[in-house]
């Protein structure tokens, strides 16, 4: 596995990331927390101008690729305060459980430990089966968080922590 940075200049990049990003957000989460909120979600941090703000103010994304070069998977993280926050972390699904999440995450890791940071931390909404697999990558839930992210929607989390 490699993986591709998305610069914010390259608007291929950036609408192939949105693109990729809408076909596995809506895969997962539609089932969980419907698709009105998903739909709200994928236009307020998946669209191309929130990708392009967010690239802006500091997150870095990456592409998660196939030795081949295809485009599988994406992630992003960003430095807050002595801690690498991983905002996104994802597959596609005829990709999952084939042992790809555990390159993703030390990916990750190493990021993290090239800026200094002593931890990663993330949330995962509390009804994703996924968190079960961040917890066997060795992530540890340290609270819950429910966040309102407007149009009367919100966020309802667990956040989880892996120390360095």
């Amino acid at each position: 596995m490699r993986f591709e940075e998305v610069k914010r200049a390259d608007e291929e990049q950036v609408q192939a990331l949105s693109a990729l990003a809408t076909s596995i957000v809506r895969e997962h989460f539609d089932p969980i927390i419907g698709k009105a909120q998903n739909d709200y979600m994928l236009e307020k941090f998946q669209s191309v101008p929130a990708l392009r703000g967010q690239l802006e103010s500091g997150y870095r994304y990456f592409f998660a690729c196939t030795d081949a070069g295809e485009r599988i998977g994406f992630l992003a993280f960003y430095p807050r305060g002595n801690e690498l926050y991983l905002s996104k972390f994802y597959l596609q699904k005829d990709w999952r459980g084939k042992g790809l999440a555990w390159e993703m995450l030390r990916f990750v890791l190493e990021s993290a430990r090239a800026l200094g940071l002593g931890a990663v931390e993330l949330n995962v909404n509390r009804d994703n089966d996924a968190a079960r697999a961040y917890e066997r990558m060795g992530f540890v839930r340290v609270r819950e968080e429910k966040n309102d992210i407007g149009a009367g929607f919100f966020m309802d989390d667990f956040v989880y922590r892996y120390d360095l």
